[in-house]
C-alpha cells in the first residue's frame, strides 16, 4: 500500500523553526517527485515546495517561503524532509505531502497520496 505519512509539526514562537518528515512506504521514493502544501483556515491549500525525484534533484517553493524553508530527501531512508526557519504567524497551518511524477506546478492534479497533514502553529 502507498503511504506517505507527515509529522513534525508543533507549536512554535515567531522567528522558530521546525522540521517536518514525509515518511514514504509501499513504492520507490526515488521514482517521484515529492511535494509539501498547506491549508490554513478558511483558505484554500497551496503549494510550499517540491523536490524532483533523483535524476535531477531540482527543488521549487512558493515565494512566500523562499529562502526561509528548505526541502532535502533521503531516499534510503524513503523520507522527505521540510526545513522551516523564520517561521511567521501566516505559516500556520496544516502540511502535507504528496507524490507525483515531476515537481513543475504546484496546481497539477496528478499529485496524489496526500498524508493525513501535521498541524504547525506559529504563534507571534
Amino acid at each position: 500500500e502507498v503511504k506517505l505519512v507527515e509529522s513534525g509539526g508543533g507549536l512554535v514562537q515567531a522567528g522558530g523553526s521546525l522540521r517536518l518528515t514525509c515518511a514514504a512506504s509501499g513504492f520507490t521514493l526515488d521514482d517521484y517527485a515529492i511535494g509539501w502544501f498547506r491549508q490554513a483556515p478558511g483558505k484554500e491549500r497551496e503549494g510550499v515546495s517540491c523536490i524532483s525525484s533523483r535524476s535531477d534533484d531540482g527543488a521549487k517553493y512558493a515565494s512566500s517561503v523562499k529562502g526561509r524553508f528548505t526541502i532535502s530527501r533521503d531516499n534510503a531512508k524513503n523520507t522527505v524532509y521540510l526545513q522551516m526557519n523564520s517561521l511567521k504567524p501566516e505559516d500556520t497551518a496544516i502540511y502535507y505531502c504528496a507524490r507525483d511524477i515531476w515537481c513543475s506546478r504546484f496546481d497539477r492534479p496528478t499529485w496524489e497520496n496526500w498524508g493525513p497533514g501535521t498541524q504547525v502553529t506559529v504563534s507571534s
